[in-house]
């Protein structure tokens, strides 16, 4: 079989398959032109998920007839006039996209400069059908018609419309973050489904476009290093995920998917969330066009970076600012339906005691009555006693800006700090707020030099598996910088002499069995002190005040100013907020009074 030079419709179909992989691709393409038009106002309409339709409709520069059958060529763009490619600040760059999508599709395209007449090309499947004058503001209109029609093994591999158009959404809520100074319009089968105002904050059109009250559950940042500037918003830990798609990355105003970026975030917020809860984030990362390469994906979704170790520091570091100087806060409110386990609802009336006078039967004419879903009992001999306590509220409320967490005024369950803050209602868990406490002691105390340690008066011995035991005594060096002294004992166990000094009274046996199993999941190669939050993440959670511990008011309020200067204090070793706040506007809506 003998080489030969494809035909041009063929090569615009295999150019097609690298750039538009479904309609979002197509969709993605074409905005990007419209910013790089310099648009003000994008207006995007959809059928069937962008397969029956897309269209884009921008006020951008718009390009007069002889550039309009040049941009349908391929390799034909205005966003290189000097040829140096490794200086792009376009989206767009390649000259493909119009027509690998017109190979494709039915595509209508409209443009008028100001000033002068606009004009039409309609292009079926790569064949020109028509051209001529057109009516229309100026700027430009891309109408893309039944995309894959005539390509029916690439049709069948696209999702459901519903698929599609949410992928397409996401595309538009991306490059809308990345442009807050533009106003984007997107409907959907005649309904609107995205509309926002140009003008506005970066932060603003992030707490729009993913959830409101991200605005007041993140931390700015505000990061410089070496040329690179970071910038953006990222959410509590405890404002958080169950997927990662919630997570924006940006990189020069191009929104990208990056495996880097990806892996710093997840640095950043290593030890703060659970295995299976994701951050919600939005970062804009701005490099010098020489240390970035974006020219290595035809779609432009992934970038290179000339020094990819600096970057990845730069955003683990400037998260782990933003997120030290938030210092004690979480999402203080709870959620609405831990609300609505509040509110009265009906309830039948508590059974009579023994030594009511009302009968045990009620008259079928009796109203019924509302009780509160939170109830005040009659005391009964055969009660079990109250498991909460109070203490009298002899200490005034101080000042929210000197103690935010407010004066504890009891416990409830052994488990739970009930603290009364000038502005409302703070419940804090005991076990996971001390738990916070003890790693973040431990991170200070390795990066002044090491662990104190607290000698046992009798060493235990722990017993586990061999290989335990064995991994265990290949790391008792660097475990000593921790504070934990141990030995090898025979085959099979451990012998402890020492836990670290902040740990106290923990459960030494649980806490070496525990750190054996951590330490089969980690690179021989690596050091501990590179997996410093893991291992004391681990020692932590073993020397935290436990649930069922009765604390006095002084042990109380000692926890809440401790975590009112720690960082990350608003959240748990695993994620998990360690105090809520209901306000007192909440509290008045639970008693009707609001």
């Amino acid at each position: 079989m003998s080489i030969r030079r494809l035909p041009e419709h063929l090569v615009n179909r295999i150019a097609a398959g690298e750039v538009v992989e479904r309609p979002a691709s197509a969709l993605k393409e074409l905005v990007e032109n419209a910013i790089d038009a310099g648009a003000t106002r994008i207006a995007v309409k959809l059928a069937g998920g962008g397969t029956d339709l897309i269209e884009v409709t921008d006020d951008g520069c718009g390009m007069s007839p002889p550039e309009m059958a040049l941009a349908l060529e391929r390799h034909a763009t205005s966003k290189l006039p000097d040829d140096e490619i490794d200086q792009v600040s376009t989206l767009g760059f390649r000259g493909e996209a119009l027509p690998s999508i017109a190979s494709v599709a039915r595509m209508t395209l409209e443009s008028r400069v100001r000033g002068a007449e606009g004009w039409s090309r309609v292009v079926d499947n790569g064949a020109l059908i028509s051209e001529g004058p057109a009516a229309l503001p100026p700027g430009t209109r891309v109408r893309v018609e039944q995309l894959f029609g005539r390509v029916p093994a690439r049709r069948k591999f696209l999702r459901s419309a519903r698929a599609e158009y949410a992928a397409s959404l996401d595309v538009m809520k991306r490059l809308a973050m990345a442009r807050p100074d533009i106003a984007f319009s997107v409907e959907h089968d005649g309904r609107k489904a995205l509309q926002v105002q140009g003008g506005e904050t970066g932060p603003e059109r992030v707490a729009v476009l993913t959830d409101r009250a991200l605005a007041e559950n993140s931390v700015a940042i505000d990061f410089e290093r070496e040329g690179l500037v970071l910038g953006g918003v990222a959410g509590l830990p405890t404002f958080n995920r169950g997927v990662a798609d919630h997570q924006y990355l940006f990189v020069n105003g191009r929104p990208v998917k990056d495996r880097l970026l990806i892996g710093a975030l997840r640095g950043a917020y290593a030890e703060m969330l659970a295995r299976d809860r994701h951050p919600v984030v939005a970062l804009f990362l701005q490099v010098p066009a020489d240390q970035v390469d974006v020219n290595v994906h035809p779609a432009k979704t992934e970038v290179r970076f000339r020094d990819p170790a600096l970057v990845r520091g730069m955003i683990v570091s400037g998260l782990r600012r933003a997120l030290d100087e938030a210092g004690h806060r979480s999402v203080q409110r709870p959620s609405e339906a831990a609300l609505g386990m509040w509110t009265s609802e009906p309830a039948a009336p508590p059974a009579p005691q023994l030594w009511d006078a009302e009968p045990a039967y009620a008259p079928a004419s009796q109203p019924h009555y509302n009780y509160a879903s939170v109830q005040d009992r009659r005391p009964s001999f055969s009660a079990p006693p109250p498991l909460a306590r109070a203490e009298p509220a002899i200490q005034p409320v101080p000042h929210s800006v000197r103690h935010p967490l407010g004066v504890a005024r009891g416990q409830v369950a052994k488990t739970y700090i009930v603290a009364e803050a000038e502005d409302g209602l703070v419940l804090v868990d005991q076990h996971a707020a001390h738990e916070r406490l003890v790693l973040e002691r431990m991170r200070r105390a390795m990066a002044e030099g090491g662990v104190a340690s607290q000698g046992l008066l009798v060493p235990e011995v722990v017993e586990l598996d061999e290989p335990g035991c064995d991994r265990l005594e290949a790391r008792a060096s660097e475990l000593s910088e921790f504070g934990l002294d141990l030995e090898r004992f025979g085959p099979r166990a451990m012998l402890v002499r020492a836990v670290p000094a902040a740990l106290g009274k923990g459960d030494v046996h649980a806490l070496v069995t525990d750190l054996a199993d951590e330490l089969a999941s980690f690179d021989e190669a690596l050091s501990l002190k590179e997996k410093l939050d893991h291992v004391a993440a681990t020692m932590a959670c073993h020397g935290s005040v436990r649930a069922g511990r009765v604390l006095s008011v002084a042990e109380m309020n000692a926890l809440l100013r401790e975590m009112e200067v720690t960082p990350h204090s608003g959240q748990c070793n695993h994620g998990r907020p360690t105090w809520v706040k209901l306000a007192h506007g909440d509290i008045e809506k639970l008693f009707g009074r609001k």
